[in-house]
């Protein structure tokens, strides 16, 4: 039982999601308060998959805005990972050695609740200018180390086909450059946007890949799986990046369908995220024993080709860790014990 969407527009504003059915009017002001703290948008096919009925409806947990995030909580941040701490150039974060992130806009399709860069977002963020952009592509040709260039921001492919063709060019001339990744939320959240002419522009004779954000089965839908359809024909190969969340997916059944779904739909699940200490989203995180816990159970349940690792972002830019469950232990005689996805454990000897 979906959601109204008869207007088809990206609902903004309060009275928006009032008329979608994704809030009531008494809750208003309450809702108010918190679109003037962090940027509210929920595109029609995201409305289209919303049971108003249901209290605890997963895709409106993730988009509808909730007066839970004008609460903060000790350690919360409005940088969690610490891109201003690596950012030498206004649109490069380099964190790590060999790969820099390149964020050419900061707009995006549907604005998260929970997102860690929920303070650097929104319609008010321009995009970068020509010399900007100049500015960090010249910064990735004069570091010959660099080897991976992630496109983010934002969401990449809400820029037009002719910037894209223009950033891939760009980096298609250096030469020390040998992949390209995009991070997008658009396959999901506004698939029509991944026409062929989007496609035909992240064309490059570097090794380019997707990384699409998907939290839910639900948001792998029809139109969904057609967009990733047209990427995976071009030859782009297909990663899943997924939040864990609480009330959306931090249940070991949910967890399992939406795994199950992503390889369905040829995308390769790549990272579960612990989620970000952002500000105003406690009420999303669980506890890495609990993440833990649910990997433990994904093992058990589906095949390697359904395991994403479980990482956490560190704070202050120290990148990202596993903090996945172990199954091995020394034992006393020197050997090991291993615990198998049942829990049971077995005895292994050192090898000399």
């Amino acid at each position: 039982m979906a959601a109204k969407s008869s207007a088809r527009r990206v609902a903004r504003s309060t009275d928006a999601l009032i008329d979608a059915g994704l809030a009531r009017d008494d809750q208003r002001a309450a809702l108010d308060a918190v679109a003037l703290r962090f940027t509210v948008a929920v595109t029609p096919d995201m409305i289209d998959l919303i049971d108003p009925a249901d209290p605890a409806d997963p895709i409106a947990r993730q988009f509808a805005p909730d007066p839970a995030e004008l609460t903060l909580r000790p350690g919360e941040s409005g940088d969690p990972i610490g891109d201003e701490a690596h950012s030498p150039v206004k649109g490069i974060v380099h964190r790590y050695p060999d790969r820099v992130l390149l964020k050419p806009l900061h707009t995006c399709p549907v604005y998260c609740r929970f997102c860690f860069r929920r303070e650097m977002v929104g319609p008010g963020a321009k995009a970068l200018s020509a010399a900007e952009l100049n500015a960090a592509l010249d910064y990735i040709g004069t570091h010959k180390e660099i080897w991976e260039v992630i496109v983010t921001g934002g969401d990449p492919f809400m820029l037009s086909t002719r910037r894209l063709s223009t950033i891939m060019a760009a980096l298609g001339r250096i030469p020390h450059v040998a992949v390209i990744r995009f991070h997008t939320r658009v396959p999901v959240a506004e698939p029509a946007r991944v026409t062929p002419d989007l496609v035909a522009a992240l064309k490059s004779d570097k090794a380019v890949y997707v990384a699409i954000h998907c939290n839910h089965a639900r948001e792998l839908t029809p139109a969904a799986r057609q967009a990733c359809r047209r990427l995976g024909r071009a030859g782009i190969p297909l990663l899943g990046q997924s939040v864990l969340l609480k009330g959306v997916n931090d249940n070991p059944a949910t967890l399992e369908a939406l795994m199950r779904a992503l390889v369905a739909a040829r995308i390769k699940p790549y990272y579960l995220h612990h989620g970000d200490l952002a500000r105003g989203t406690g009420h999303f995180r669980t506890t890495i024993e609990e993440g833990q816990a649910l990997m433990r159970a994904l093992r058990g349940r589906v095949s390697g080709l359904c395991q994403p690792s479980y990482v956490l972002d560190l704070p202050g830019g120290h990148g990202k860790v596993p903090v996945g469950p172990g199954y091995l232990n020394r034992a006393g005689d020197g050997g090991y014990t291993v615990e198998d996805y049942r829990g049971r454990r077995h005895a292994y000897p050192e090898k000399a």
